[in-house]
């Protein structure tokens, strides 16, 4: 009866008439409101108590797939070596968009099979390939804070388990990780799902991906709490497990370890748990999508011209950041210095020594403050990220963003400061503010543009049943020839706000404004980006937490300009009463409050005298 057509072709149904326990068998169409829902051929469906489709998708396993390779790889593929392999121009370009293809489809995969709002809807994720010593090839454009930071995860994760008495890692195996200063992370809530790709039985690549998941417990709903002073208190830590084993998902290894932390006191398990494994699943298949493009590949080209162009395209972009820095220092000279402070007073203080015939430089943070006892530390992956992101977007050429860019680069990051802290130090915040300082830092040493807004405006809310979590977007700086963009996120962040009808449906607030905050970008000869105004009010009582910077001290203008506004988070009562809760601030709002954040705006640059 739950069947609205089917014209003797694929049947179709409508989701509000199917009741718990309703099997679907595909091919078959199921409508909802908001989404629809394709069962292909082989896959069935059921409704689970909870008014969920549980779906069970018929996949090829590894033994198959790697004969399907061996199959079809012919003997004048078989014949030829790395080494021989030469480089084209012209192929060079077609196996890099080839490589960012297949990333991008991992990405496509992901945001159709993930549950949660925050990667479904917001895109709070990263997919990637890296070599089978874990370097990275290519990368979708997700978010770049996440893409330095996954080459050290992945790293790890290949030491790790080649040591001694921990059996390496065998087909039909997948890992997971989230631990900042042991395995590589950004920060607790960014879990990174790492797939094998095996070729007659040895790893070839990897492919991998890393999701933020808006609750992994921890001492705040939403798992960002403003007022962390150590990892504990940010959630569940993994440093490494096989979250796939002999094909099969570990459900009850990792439902203990993300319900771990509630066994501390004053502490939480995950309130997502059915996201959270939804999601694991959903990266799991993002992975395997990468390995069948990847696979048909091989197939194409041979696997030693395959492997062959992930060394030249690495090789492309270390001699394009190498030339970008030989040109700088023959116009600046070879040394760039920079300085930058987080709202505590911390500086983070950046020397740039180039070699002007390598161009080899020195990135060395001496002077950077000492670690926090808040949660704004930056483990050593996010500045490499932060740095590898900069000199991408330094670089005049269309390149991939990968471990090339930072060959040329030798990092001095002196040991417990704020950007090397200890391993039991808060670092929720370090991933999603100091990353976004070390860039303004860098960009401002090579005198590119004007400082953007400078934070994330990390939003989270929530009860002991669920957590939501949000980026707010701000103001982009001026540079020499643009203005600034007005409400975008900006540098490290490159996510989507969540839509106000999802949000409204899903969770339990009314969205009240949301708008540009005008004249809050720095005036200038080019005039900086202003910021935006977001209003939440709850419609029962929620604990709303703010994670922001830039509250206190404005971003920078350069070459003249103004700086831009500071931000504002504000309490707004129900007498009328406006309460300033300053950048960090975890607190319980009841029904006819609201919560109201002004973000900042970005820097001018250049005299405003001479704007035309």
């Amino acid at each position: 009866g739950a069947v609205v057509t089917s014209d003797g072709g694929t049947p179709v149904y409508k989701f509000e008439d199917l009741k718990a326990g309703h099997e679907i068998s595909g091919p078959a169409i199921v409508v909802q409101s908001i989404s629809t829902i394709v069962l292909e051929i082989d896959c069935g469906a059921v409704v689970t108590s909870d008014g969920d489709i549980e779906i069970t998708v018929k996949q090829s396993g590894p033994e198959q797939v790697d004969d399907d390779v061996k199959s079809l790889h012919d003997e004048e593929h078989e014949s030829t070596t790395v080494s021989e392999v030469k480089e084209d121009p012209v192929q060079l370009s077609i196996f890099s968009h080839r490589f960012m293809g297949i990333a991008e489809q991992m990405g496509r995969t992901l945001a159709r099979t993930a549950i949660s709002v925050n990667m479904k809807e917001r895109l709070d994720f990263s997919c990637a390939l890296f070599t089978k010593d874990g370097g990275l090839v290519a990368n979708a454009p997700h978010i770049p804070v996440h893409l330095g930071a996954m080459q050290s995860a992945v790293r790890f994760q290949v030491e790790y388990w080649n040591g001694e008495g921990r059996g390496g890692i065998k087909e039909g195996e997948v890992l997971v990780s989230n631990h900042p200063q042991l395995a590589g992370g950004s920060h607790l809530p960014d879990i990174t799902v790492i797939t094998p790709v095996f070729y007659r039985g040895e790893i070839i690549f990897f492919t991998a991906s890393r999701g933020h998941h808006a609750d992994i417990g921890g001492i705040a709903p939403g798992s960002m709490p403003p007022n962390s002073s150590s990892l504990e208190d940010e959630g569940a830590m993994i440093v490494a497990f096989k979250l796939v084993k002999d094909g099969r998902f570990q459900e009850e290894g990792i439902t203990e370890i993300l319900e771990a932390p509630g066994k501390l006191p004053g502490n939480f398990g995950t309130r997502n748990l059915r996201d959270n494994l939804s999601d694991l699943r959903a990266q799991v298949a993002a992975n395997n999508s990468g390995i069948r493009l990847l696979q048909q590949l091989v197939n194409e080209y041979g696997l030693p011209v395959v492997e062959a162009y992930m060394k030249f395209i690495q090789h492309n972009a270390e001699m394009s950041v190498r030339g970008m820095l030989k040109d700088f220092a023959a116009e600046h000279g070879s040394k760039a210095q920079a300085v930058d402070h987080m709202d505590d007073g911390t500086p983070i203080e950046l020397m740039i020594s180039i070699d002007t015939a390598t161009g080899d430089a020195s990135f060395d943070f001496t002077g950077t403050g000492p670690q926090v006892l808040g949660n704004h530390n930056a483990p050593p992956a996010v500045t490499y990220s932060a740095v590898i992101y900069s000199l991408r977007s330094l670089v005049g050429q269309d390149i991939p963003l990968n471990q090339g860019c930072l060959a040329p680069i030798d990092f001095v990051i002196p040991k417990y400061c704020l950007l090397n802290p200890s391993d039991d130090a808060g670092v929720v915040g370090g991933n999603v503010l100091t990353s976004q300082r070390v860039v303004d830092v860098v960009l401002k040493a090579f005198r590119a543009c004007a400082a953007s807004q400078g934070c994330m405006n990390n939003l989270t809310f929530g009860d002991k049943k669920f957590g939501y979590y949000e980026t707010i977007a701000g103001g982009a700086g001026a540079g020499p020839t643009w203005d600034g963009r007005s409400g975008v996120h900006t540098h490290c962040t490159n996510t989507r706000i969540t839509d106000p009808e999802i949000l409204e449906r899903r969770y339990p607030v009314l969205l009240r404004a949301f708008a540009l905050r005008g004249g809050s970008g720095g005036t200038g000869q080019f005039r900086g980006g202003d910021g935006v105004v977001r209003e939440i009010e709850p419609l029962r009582p929620l604990v709303m937490s703010i994670l922001s910077e830039r509250r206190t001290l404005s971003p920078y203008g350069l070459a003249g300009g103004a700086d831009g506004k500071c931000g504002r988070n504000l309490l707004i009562k129900k007498g009328g009463i406006v309460v300033n809760i300053g950048g960090r601030c975890s607190t319980s709002i009841d029904v006819g409050e609201r919560l109201r954040i002004e973000t900042p705006g970005g820097g001018g640059y250049g005299d405003h005298g001479l704007k035309d």
